[in-house]
């Protein structure tokens, strides 16, 4: 069910609240928990709001849940936006893996992400953006590397080929439908009426390969649509 919020800074306290209470119980059950961030305007002001929130940081394994194949000095990195926006006071502490790293090809660097993730267990929180053609994470459909991605079988992380005369416009990394649905908990930000139909159309379900955004919707334990015009 779509929650709707009456504007950005309502929806972005929402996220932030759900993402806190989750973290924390997690913590206090486990003693550390894992969170998934995205890239894009969406969750700007929900990074600013917990990166205050008095949570023990220093437990927390933050990644992204795609990423440009770009420096992550770049302003097309979703790693840059993290670090300016979330892991600021508080959350500075947090253990944070990105995807991009230092490799010289977006097949070795989703190999070195794999890697790097492969200790950890189901995510506790995944927050997710979505495009208005439906897609999650850099799943794009009509992308040549969607149906890898979405494979039961695919790995954790994978390599999304630049589109041609499609999205994505430049390579990028991705985590895969099945790491991403594996987390406790899903939270979906979008905005405006073109994205509001998407949601529509995702929720009377589907093919997924039509509109990736069905795969979480259809596999992910639990998942949190905020939405506002």
């Amino acid at each position: 069910m779509i929650e709707i919020f009456p504007d950005a800074r309502s929806q972005a306290a929402a996220a932030a609240s759900a993402i806190h209470d989750r973290l924390t119980y997690r913590l206090r059950l486990k003693g550390e928990a894992s969170l998934v961030v995205t890239g894009g305007r969406s969750p700007g002001e929900a990074y600013d709001m917990l990166s205050g929130a008095p949570l023990d940081w220093a437990k927390i394994d933050v990644t992204l849940s795609d990423e440009r194949f770009v420096d992550t000095d770049s302003p097309d990195s979703n790693e840059r936006l993290v670090r300016e926006r979330l892991l600021q006071c508080r959350a500075a502490r947090a253990r944070f893996t990105g995807l991009r790293g230092a490799a010289a090809t977006p097949q070795q660097a989703a190999a070195d992400a794999a890697a790097a993730l492969s200790g950890w267990g189901p995510f506790e929180v995944v927050m997710l953006g979505m495009g208005e053609d439906g897609h999650i994470a850099s799943l794009f459909p009509g992308s040549p590397d969607l149906a890898k991605g979405m494979a039961r079988t695919s790995p954790p992380c994978l390599a999304i080929a630049q589109g041609e005369g499609a999205p994505p416009e430049q390579p990028r990394l991705s985590l895969s439908l099945p790491r991403l649905a594996s987390s406790r908990l899903v939270i979906i930000l979008a905005s405006g009426s073109k994205k509001r139909r998407v949601l529509e159309q995702a929720e009377e379900g589907g093919d997924p390969m039509t509109l990736p955004l069905r795969g979480i919707l259809q596999s992910a334990p639990s998942v949190r649509i905020l939405w506002t015009a």
